[in-house]
């Protein structure tokens, strides 16, 4: 930069900040003598308004200020107009603050400015909202002054400030509303640079990502809404899509960071919130770029968008906030006062609070400063934490080396316990492999009973399968000398032992005719077999002495190892044991409709039951509907059997698709199906109902190319707890239900009660 440009900034920066007094005082505000009248003007055929020609003053209204008359009623054009105070000014300028959205100017018959364009209906395009200089004409003083606006957004009008003023004032008057915010924004940038770096080369480099995409999005908000940038560019569109995303960013970058910080309580609803403003933004500026609609438009949604997820960002974080450092603490408070202007600044827009500039770069500096005070704070820690590592770094070497012989140690335990391993895993995968061979649940346990010797060896214990009267039955035992310490029988009504957990052995009092202990060091495991039919039962119980083995925590086989993959290998037993229970009851059921490929009746009689009890037990709804083809026989006959299977199956495909897959759709038989809700309510049943019922009446019956017309179905739907004591009784009760529909007349839905 040469010598004469350093000056010439230099006095430009003088003038800011040595004349905005001088500014101020020069300007006159325009706050009286405002009048507004709706609708647009028709034109002469030189292409003048004829309302700036006539006086008429009996259609104009006087307001307050130009902005939002009262009565708009969905109306986009309106006039306003002015007589401008007289004043001893050099180069005469109407200075306005903002205007929504397009505006034209007019003098004495002459249009001296105009913003937007304006066709042959009155109506424009929203094309940004910068500040206005209005040159004016000399002899201007006592002459009205006429705007022709046009505006689709919420507010019409002019907005902010407008006042009369000399053009090198007014100049002063925007780098001195704007210094601020550029000096701010370019501290935050540099604040966004380090965080950058400090995401490269740090450990934490989300967090440092978050931060760093908050500030630059903060600097980039702050210099596109400046008056200032168009002094750069004046460009008033692109920068309303930079303030646009810029402002749009902020919650995402917030989020981001918060999730992060608490990414240990699973914040899903800060990750929800992201996700759904990082949408937001995408569709608003591709939508506005494309022209589908104007960016002016998008700004309220968003707003409120906002305000909905500080909200809950609020309430997410306050009660997670005392687990959380200090400097995230700090960072918080920062971020809320950021929050807390821009709330304001968004009530100003919206007309909430009366117009006033909110000093929202405020809050990015407090921001910036406290991430500066903390990155000081975190300095000295750092140096803090190398003097005391350089004191104990001798130590270390000391320990070092004796962790060193102690690792030589465990690795010849550890070979040993990896051959042990894979001797185990090897018989044990035997055991597996013959008991997917069996064909029941009662040769299965007769081989695991054979097998869990060389399974559990070198350990001790016995093993108990589950007998009738909640008696569990030793039925094998290995190891001991006589007399046997373990008891005989378990009973499940004086207490079962408890599955042993790691890194404490619980004890147990058990019973073998009278009560004994049994050592800490028994270890205990459930086999647990889950089926369709019983649900998840303990089916047999493993109690293993562990003396000589987790006495010492070098013990050769390794305590922690020895008892996870005993565990593992109970659960892989169990989950064999689950499969074969399961191919038994599949042997005994077929579930399928073979036509409509529903479940059919008998799955529903057992699975219903099933739902019945799980309501009962926790006190949640359940919900039943009984749906009946209306007429069904008759259009048998009319079209025959094959169009009448086609209908069923077009109907069972509309019950799929209208439920969710939580619930279960069956056929109850001939045209009849049934639908089990767990958890819906009688209200949401209803819904359901009535929605299928409109789904099968708009898809017509087409059969051999032939459309046969379409369907009509009746509903009775019944729920727990509204209709009954029981949960069972729904069923009848919407059967019920169901009669009643059709007594009065079909093809309606019909709830109990």
């Amino acid at each position: 930069m040469s010598l004469i440009s350093l000056l010439r900034l230099s006095s430009v920066l003088l003038l800011v900040f040595l004349m905005p007094a001088l500014a101020n005082g020069a300007s006159q505000p325009v706050t009286q003598g405002w009048e507004y009248r709706w609708g647009d003007s028709p034109f002469t055929s030189e292409g003048v308004p004829q309302w700036v020609l006539q006086d008429a003053p009996e259609k104009w209204t006087s307001i307050g200020f130009p902005s939002n008359p009262p009565g708009r009623e969905g109306r986009e054009n309106v006039w306003f107009r002015v007589t401008l105070p007289a004043g001893e000014w050099q180069e005469p300028v109407l200075y306005i603050f903002s205007v929504d959205l397009i505006v034209q100017v007019w003098v004495d018959g002459e249009k001296i400015y105009q913003y937007g364009e304006f066709d042959a209906e009155g109506r424009g395009r929203f094309e940004g909202w910068p500040w206005h200089e209005i040159f004016l004409p000399e002899g201007y003083e006592g002459k009205p002054v006429y705007f022709r606006v046009f505006s689709n957004y919420t507010d019409i009008g002019l907005w902010g400030e407008v006042s009369i003023m000399d053009h090198p004032d007014l100049v002063l008057y925007i780098l001195k509303n704007s210094l601020e915010a550029l000096a701010i924004a370019g501290f935050a940038t540099l604040i966004a640079l380090l965080a950058i770096i400090f995401a490269l080369l740090q450990t934490e480099k989300k967090t440092f990502a978050s931060i760093s995409l908050f500030t630059l999005a903060s600097a980039l908000m702050l210099v596109s809404e400046s008056q200032a940038s168009l002094l750069i560019a004046y460009q008033p569109l692109m920068w309303d899509y930079l303030a646009a995303g810029s402002y749009y960013m902020l919650p995402v970058a917030l989020a981001l960071l918060l999730e992060q910080w608490l990414t240990n309580h699973r914040p899903w609803l800060i990750n929800l919130i992201w996700k759904v403003h990082l949408v937001y933004l995408v569709g608003a500026l591709l939508g506005a770029l494309a022209g589908v609609f104007d960016l002016s438009s998008t700004f309220p949604p968003f707003d409120a968008l906002f305000l909905v997820s500080l909200v809950i960002i609020f309430a997410v974080v306050l009660r997670r906030i005392r687990r959380m450092l200090r400097e995230q603490q700090i960072l918080l408070l920062a971020f809320g006062i950021f929050c807390v202007l821009l709330i304001v600044d968004m009530a100003v827009a919206h007309g909430v609070l009366p117009w006033g500039r909110v000093p929202v770069s405020w809050g990015m500096l407090l921001f910036s400063l406290a991430v500066v005070v903390i990155s000081l704070w975190h300095y000295a820690g750092t140096q803090e934490a190398l003097k005391r590592l350089n004191v104990s770094l001798e130590e270390k070497v000391a320990e070092r080396t004796a962790k060193a012989e102690a690792l030589a140690r465990r690795e010849q335990a550890r070979v040993r316990m990896l051959t042990f391993e894979n001797e185990k895993n090897r018989i044990l995968g035997d055991v597996l492999t013959e008991l997917q061979d069996c064909l029941g649940l009662k040769q299965a346990f007769g081989l695991l009973v054979r097998a869990l010797p060389d399974i559990c060896s070198p350990l001790k214990g016995a093993f108990y399968q589950r007998g009738s009267s909640d008696r569990y039955d030793r039925v094998a035992v290995w190891g001991f000398s006589r007399p046997v310490p373990l008891p005989v029988l378990l009973d499940a009504r004086k207490g079962l032992p408890e599955p042993s957990r790691l890194p404490q052995l619980r004890q147990w009092h058990g019973a073998e005719g009278v009560d004994r202990e049994v050592e800490s060091a028994t270890l205990c495991f459930w086999v647990n077999v889950e089926s369709a039919s019983a649900g998840n039962v303990t089916e047999g119980i493993l109690l293993l002495e562990g003396d000589g083995v987790f006495d010492n925590a070098e013990s050769e086989y390794g305590s922690a190892r020895l008892l996870a993959a005993l565990d593992q290998a109970i659960q892989r037993i169990s989950i064999t044991l689950s499969s074969i229970a399961l191919r038994e009851e599949l042997q005994k059921f077929s579930y399928e409709d073979g036509l409509t490929g529903l479940k059919n009746r008998r799955y529903f009689d057992q699975l219903f039951e099933h739902e019945s009890a799980v309501a009962q037990r926790n006190d949640l709804p359940l919900s039943l509907l009984i749906i009946d083809i209306d007429h069904f026989k008759k259009f048998n006959d009319t079209y025959g059997h094959e169009a009448g299977d086609n209908a069923l199956k077009i109907v069972a495909g509309i019950l799929q698709k209208q439920f969710r897959e939580s619930d279960l759709v069956c056929r109850y038989g001939g045209e009849e199906f049934v639908v089990v809700m767990p958890g819906a309510t009688s209200e949401a049943a209803m819904d359901k109902a009535s929605q299928l019922s409109s789904a099968v009446r708009d898809v017509a019956i087409i059969h051999r190319e032939k459309d046969l017309g379409a369907l009509t179905v009746s509903v009775g739907v019944a729920s727990w707890p509204e209709s009954g004591e029981k949960p069972l009784q729904i069923l009848t009760l919407a059967d019920r239900a169901l009669y009643r529909a059709k007594e009065a007349g079909r093809n309606r839905v019909e709830v109990f009660g």
